[in-house]
């Protein structure tokens, strides 16, 4: 069998508890692919558009909150409650990445604030890419297909920054293309993780 990877959590039986219960005391489930879903489904429509085959639209920024916003907190909190540090770091953080991405197109549209110049915008991008490579380090001891996703995530905000702070088209095309793989591996994960739990051996290798 694969080695369990960082966001699984084992199944384990759960005792009487001859007492009220508690929130502590609810079973814990396996969040992991929760998150990886709403990170590898918005990643791949993101990087669709980055990737030149159309521009940024309701429906990126609706599935940026509610999907790779919302939905990769709640994964990070319900990581919280059994300790899986790495994991609650992970899906708030990325979560709130969303959230913060979709402020950046629509407050200028609302009048809250002015639009970010791109090399501004290229530093902030940086900076989730230097937080990716860390997570990247974090995941040497996982399994291969969580090390290839954070190591793909870091070269894709790298590239982003790159872009806005050239201008350069190919570059944009380029992270697209690297982005939409990115999003596909966690995919990837997160129906191998269900699977493999469903059917309690590994239909599908990580």
């Amino acid at each position: 069998m694969a080695k369990a990877p960082e966001f699984q959590q084992p199944h384990m039986p759960h005792p009487v508890i001859n007492r009220p219960y508690t929130a502590k005391d609810l079973p814990s489930v396996n969040f992991g692919p929760l998150g990886l879903m709403a990170f590898g489904m918005t990643t791949i429509l993101l990087n669709i558009h980055n990737a030149g085959f159309y521009p940024v639209s309701v429906m990126i920024i609706a599935m940026g909150i509610f999907y790779g916003g919302l939905a990769q907190i709640v994964a990070g909190i319900l990581g919280s409650r059994t300790g899986n540090t790495f994991a609650t770091t992970a899906f708030i953080s990325y979560g709130f990445f969303w959230l913060s991405l979709s402020a950046i197109w629509i407050f200028p549209e609302m009048g809250i604030a002015e639009k970010t110049p791109a090399g501004y915008l290229g530093w902030y991008l940086f900076m989730w890419g230097l937080f990716s490579f860390f997570m990247f380090v974090g995941t040497l001891k996982a399994n291969r297909v969580l090390q290839l996703i954070f190591f793909l995530l870091f070269i894709l905000f790298f590239l982003l920054a790159v872009r806005d702070w050239t201008g350069s088209e190919l570059i944009g095309k380029i992270a697209g293309w690297e982005g939409i793989l990115c999003g596909a591996c966690a995919f990837y994960l997160a129906i191998a993780e269900i699977l493999n739990e469903q059917f309690g051996r590994d239909v599908l290798p990580i």
